[in-house]
């Protein structure tokens, strides 16, 4: 049998399949692949942009956003058919950036403090848009490297207030629930018990936080970092857990930059839609995606994700390489 079979593996909680290769042998010269640089001109707008000396809220588009829908909507609306007030449309979006301290341009593993308060006016802007009201859903997210879509040198979180709730989430709210109905738990805490104890896709966990290589990886690398205990939204955490989370992240990075030389990258964090209580089903998360290959015609054109490393491969060379301790925090 030639090499590069395909497992096709069900993710328990959305039902998505991804394609992970299981017989090939990890070669780490196709995946090492450091974060590149953005040619700023030697202007970094996130330096000087607010002004101050700490971490700094910055708002690069107060209306990022306008709800078109369909072609026909869109034209309906053009027309006039359909209308929404300036303000609803103001509240519809907008696109902020966290930004670290001035000439902050070290990796997120890199620094402590920062990353803590960096995560701590993230969960207060969940909070803030929670008792506002007036969006659907708050994404926060950071792109490291050029290769992962990131805009700046510059240590930054990116926070959209968007006007629906994006899809992946909204496959996951579904999914959960139909786990609680079916298993009677959150599916979250059942993979964060179940890993802990098979450890056969830790990375690290502490006594309040687990991350995992999760069962139907998308791409090679990914890790969830979870808390333990069950809270649908990121706006509610408190600081002991933003804490343990700022130290999860770091840990797990770190091992990323030794295992593979300082990726690119994506961090995304799933929480609680704005306005849907779903306190019972869903459990805030944030998943690290390592940009380390291109996207082929098989996952275009069928949306099946292909994973060329198993998360068990990926875990072990983590562990191996990078020397990062499953239980270390423990």
């Amino acid at each position: 049998m030639s090499a590069g079979l395909f497992e096709l593996r069900k993710d328990p909680i959305t039902g998505w399949w991804v394609a992970t290769i299981v017989d090939r042998d990890f070669d780490r010269s196709r995946f090492a692949r450091p974060a590149a640089t953005i040619d700023d001109g030697g202007d970094c707008q996130n330096c000087r942009l607010p002004e101050g000396d700490g971490v700094r809220l910055r708002v690069l588009k107060d209306y990022a956003f306008h709800v078109v829908g369909t072609e026909q909507e869109r034209d309906e609306l053009d027309r006039g058919i359909a209308q929404v007030t300036v303000a609803d449309a103001r509240a519809a979006g907008s696109w902020r950036t966290i930004a670290a301290p001035p000439r902050e341009h070290r990796a997120l593993a890199q620094v402590g403090t920062v990353a803590e308060e960096m995560l701590r006016i993230a969960r207060d802007a969940v909070a803030d848009a929670t008792t506002a009201a007036q969006t659907d859903y708050v994404q926060v997210v950071q792109n490291w490297g050029a290769q992962a879509g990131a805009r700046t040198n510059h240590l930054c979180l990116d926070v959209y207030d968007l006007p629906l709730i994006p899809h992946r989430v909204a496959e996951e709210l579904g999914g959960a629930a139909r786990f609680v109905i079916r298993e009677g738990e959150c599916p979250w805490c059942r993979l964060v018990r179940d890993e802990a104890r098979t450890r056969e896709r830790l990375v690290w966990e502490d006594a309040t936080t687990v991350a995992f290589a999760p069962w139907g990886s998308r791409s090679p690398f990914e890790v969830w970092v979870v808390p333990r205990t069950h809270q649908a939204d990121f706006g509610r955490a408190d600081d002991a857990a933003v804490h343990a989370t700022a130290t999860a992240l770091r840990e797990v990075l770190s091992g990323l930059a030794v295992s593979l030389d300082g990726p690119p990258y994506n961090l995304v964090l799933h929480t609680a839609p704005v306005r849907e209580r779903v306190d019972a089903t869903f459990h805030w998360h944030w998943e690290l995606h390592p940009r380390l290959r291109d996207i082929a015609g098989l996952e275009l054109g069928t949306g099946l994700p292909v994973n060329p490393v198993s998360p068990e491969a990926a875990v072990e060379q983590l562990l191996e390489r990078a020397g990062v301790r499953a239980g270390a925090g423990t």
